[in-house]
């Protein structure tokens, strides 16, 4: 299985090439020359290879994004139509980083003929930590910006409890109470600091402003839908709105 992954939806630029399919034993490195796997690349714990590259980056993603995706690919030393599939975070997040990570996505699995698979932003950012503890339940959280979180709570094995929405950062601590929960994404620290002192705290607390794009990889190959269209997951809307001073009226 190889797969290109890609993400874009909040704070940074990344993209990552996952290939399980062993190497000929030409191309193994050598232990006894202390060779490596590669500027970049990196074992997966299934037996794969991981090439991944991230920018930290709130703007600039469409200009990074092009360059970054030949880099991992010439680095893991595949074609594009090596690949067996292309998967990208589809939010919730930024909406202009959204639509350049999924454009770019679905052009490049349209190009190579093999399918594009979308993975929400929050399943992304909760996957490494269910690696660790597949028992304790998990409040992913994003900043929505005015009091508000994207939010999505998990249950033991990762089981979806609430699904992904917009919702008061008082509505995401009232889900997160029921029992004790981690917290991570962008907008942990917001939740943790809106606590009530009388609940119990949060068994974990982590600060991060954006997936790890190697679990965008390994979510893209494990995942069995491949007919699902592919496109951004708006929870809300535009922060932005067109000018109406100054536009010209019909004829």
């Amino acid at each position: 299985m190889r797969v290109l992954a890609i993400d874009t939806a909040l704070e940074a630029c990344s993209a990552a090439v996952l290939d399980t399919d062993p190497p000929p034993p030409s191309s193994l490195p050598s232990a006894a020359c202390g060779e490596g796997l590669g500027r970049g690349a990196r074992a997966g714990r299934e037996g794969g290879r991981l090439t991944v590259r991230s920018l930290p980056m709130v703007r600039g993603h469409a200009e990074a994004l092009v360059p970054l995706i030949a880099t991992v690919m010439s680095e893991a030393n595949i074609e594009f139509s090596e690949l067996d599939r292309v998967a990208v975070t589809v939010g919730p997040g930024s909406f202009t980083g959204l639509r350049v990570g999924v454009a770019a996505a679905r052009g490049i699995a349209l190009a190579a003929g093999k399918p594009a698979v979308g993975l929400t932003t929050l399943a992304a950012l909760a996957a490494p930590f269910f690696e660790a503890d597949d028992r304790t339940p998990l409040l992913a959280a994003i900043d929505a910006r005015h009091d508000r979180v994207y939010m999505q709570l998990f249950g033991p094995r990762g089981r979806s409890l609430i699904a992904p929405r917009i919702t008061s950062i008082r509505n995401a601590i009232g889900a997160a109470t029921a029992s004790p929960t981690r917290i991570v994404g962008n907008a942990a620290k917001l939740i943790e600091a809106a606590w009530p002192e009388y609940e119990q705290k949060p068994r974990l607390v982590r600060t991060m402003p954006a997936p790890d794009v190697a679990w965008v990889a390994k979510l893209g190959a494990a995942t069995q839908d491949l007919t699902s269209p592919v496109r951004p997951l708006y929870l809300s809307d535009a922060d932005a709105y067109p000018q109406e001073a100054g536009i010209l009226p019909r004829r």
